[in-house]
């Protein structure tokens, strides 16, 4: 029989009575059926004991869970086309497709940027292990636009702490339902797992984490607006989750927006257009700009878009330094 290995969890203020099942599934990034499997097993246990599914937890409660192993998987290169913006010896900058997922997990064994990367340079960090090598941060699969990738561990750990200290981050454009009144603001909320639909997020009254989202318009349409959004914090699908909850879903999301649209888009007009960081090795101040998907473009096109480019990259120069506050 496997030997298992033991995981262990402690609870945290956002977690505070949630049920035990709901929160493993998330913090595992497990289905509940694999969740519940251990719990009928006997082997997640809190205070040494078996717990039940059921079980609503508390602040500072620690979890164990032993499980077996997962099988070794190994990442294949394989030749894909990648939109290079900046490479040297520490860091790649992408500019990710749409539809593209960014490292392997279940469902998705290859065919991903992960895959590609590991073709093309084959040097990338080893932090994050096998299947997700030198990943920094992520990007949704139906959300294109600049990623940074580190290629030796140094980058890597460099890349982490200005990503937590909000040195680096990225501006994202996004094609809206609606016109949105406001011509900037701030979105502060917390955001968890939907008590309705696990697989989607939510802005939750509790059992969430703190999420705040900064957003500027930058064009007004009849019935359409272009935002651009910075991030404070990264929760899981937090601009489709934000920009929903005001009443102005992104075009094309199919989980988070009910509207039809008219335009040909697969996944929603959501893209990550500028990266900004410090290279690890010169200090060096950098910005990335990743051109528009060309169907976000075309989309922008025959809503008889009139604001210029320079226009917007002045906008988003004063929203980067922080006055949109």
């Amino acid at each position: 029989m496997t030997e298992r290995t033991e995981i262990c969890f402690v609870v945290d203020e956002a977690s505070v009575d949630e049920r035990l099942d709901r929160y493993l599934s998330d913090v595992m990034e497990a289905s509940r059926a694999h969740v519940q499997k251990l719990i009928a097993e006997e082997a997640v246990l809190i205070k040494g004991k078996p717990a039940k599914a059921n079980h609503r937890l508390r602040l500072g409660e620690e979890i164990a869970v032993r499980e077996e192993p997962p099988a070794p998987l190994a990442v294949v290169p394989q030749s894909i086309a990648l939109d290079i913006l900046y490479e040297d010896s520490d860091i790649i900058v992408i500019n990710k497709a749409r539809g593209m997922v960014v490292h392997p997990a279940a469902g998705n064994p290859d065919g991903t940027l992960v895959n590609a990367l590991l073709h093309h340079c084959r040097d990338l960090s080893g932090i994050n292990g096998v299947l997700r090598p030198g990943i920094v941060h992520r990007l949704d699969k139906d959300t294109s636009g600049a990623i940074v990738v580190a290629k030796n561990d140094r980058a890597h750990l460099a890349l982490a702490v200005q990503i937590q200290k909000k040195t680096a981050g990225r501006i994202y454009w996004a094609i809206v339902h609606g016109v949105m009144k406001e011509d900037e603001g701030r979105i502060e909320t917390l955001i968890g797992r939907d008590p309705n639909e696990r697989k989607r997020m939510a802005v939750v009254k509790k059992n969430g984490k703190p999420a705040v989202t900064h957003f500027r318009v930058l064009e007004r349409f009849k019935d359409m607006t272009l935002v651009c959004c910075r991030l404070e914090t990264g929760r899981t699908h937090q601009i489709r989750v934000h920009l929903a909850h005001l009443g102005y879903p992104v075009v094309g999301d199919t989980v988070y927006a009910k509207r039809k649209h008219r335009f040909s888009i697969q996944g929603q007009a959501l893209h990550a257009k500028e990266l900004h960081l410090i290279h690890p090795s010169t200090g060096k101040n950098m910005q990335f700009f990743a051109p528009l998907p060309a169907d976000m473009a075309a989309i922008l096109k025959s809503l008889g878009s009139l604001v210029l480019q320079a226009e917007k990259e002045k906008v988003e120069r004063g929203f980067i330094d922080g006055q949109v506050d």
